[in-house]
């Protein structure tokens, strides 16, 4: 039997918890550098670093409901993959909880939001990206990772926003701006300041919950080096979290995408996991009743 190391302070069993972490060990897709497979199982060492206790919010990890589901059974097929991943999802926000997935590549995105939208056509999606992700395919996949946000609004919503944006081919960027697709790029950021941007786009975006999804290459590879395409002058992790204390609660699903652990010591293992830590503080502590 092969130990499988569970997320620190997640406690709780799965009818008790409020949120549940899961992870999805697939990029049969990765363009570039491939090994976020591995991710959920690095972040989840990587927990063991943190103390529980969250002086920002004044909250500790350990009484917040918290269940680690471990890892979804995979397929080499992407198309396979995102059919279970949906239902699977679909099971814990029928539940009532909310979903938090460790990838794995950036395309398994399309099935979590698909499944937390389902029964509200209200809810928008926020996605941390360097990348537009507009592609319709890439090397002959529709379902590739460079196609997400694409598939996202064709299929989903257009309540969208990325931030972050920096890298793609100049069709994306004309697709983009003939779309009205709003997107702010790093500089943006910094010009507005991560807290006023945040208000900006939640106002900008029509609706009052939304999906927040972070690929890790939304960070400048200073921080974050071990992504599956990392992408210079990025942002910051202060930005990062400043946004995701801003968005968490108002959020019905998080994911932390493309960690590619063999690329660094751990580092940006370490910066993700912390991360999901400081949304799972910001959303218990803005739900509190």
């Amino acid at each position: 039997m092969f130990y499988q190391p569970l997320m620190m302070d997640a406690l709780w069993d799965y009818g008790a918890a409020k949120y549940v972490v899961f992870g999805v060990p697939f990029d049969g897709t990765s363009s570039y550098r491939p090994g976020s497979r591995r991710a959920p199982d690095a972040m989840r060492q990587a927990s063991e670093n943190f103390e529980s206790y969250n002086s920002f919010f004044d909250i500790d990890l350990t009484s917040i409901p918290i269940h680690d589901a471990g890892n979804l059974e995979v397929y080499s097929s992407v198309d396979e993959t995102l059919r279970d991943l949906y239902y699977d999802t679909r099971d814990i926000v029928r539940d009532g909880k909310i979903p938090l997935m460790m990838g794995g590549e950036h395309s398994l995105t399309l099935s979590t939001v698909k499944a937390c939208a389902k029964d509200d056509d209200d809810v928008g999606v926020i996605v941390l990206d360097a990348h537009f992700d507009l592609r319709e395919e890439f090397g002959g996949v529709k379902n590739n990772h460079a196609c997400v946000s694409r598939h996202i609004l064709e299929e989903i919503t257009d309540r969208y926003v990325s931030i972050g944006t920096r890298s793609g081919p100049r069709d994306e960027w004309d697709f983009a701006k003939d779309n009205n697709i709003p997107y702010y790029t790093p500089e943006n950021v910094k010009e507005y300041s991560a807290k006023k941007l945040a208000t900006k786009v939640m106002k900008e975006i029509g609706t009052s919950q939304f999906y927040l999804s972070l690929d890790m290459d939304c960070l400048d590879p200073a921080y974050a080096p071990a992504t599956g395409t990392p992408e210079p002058f990025g942002l910051d992790p202060w930005q990062v979290r400043d946004l995701i204390h801003a968005f968490a609660p108002h959020t019905v699903g998080f994911d932390i995408m493309e960690v590619a652990p063999d690329y660094d010591s751990g580092q940006t293992a370490l910066l993700g996991t912390k991360l999901l830590r400081e949304f799972i503080a910001a959303h218990a502590a803005g739900n509190i009743q």
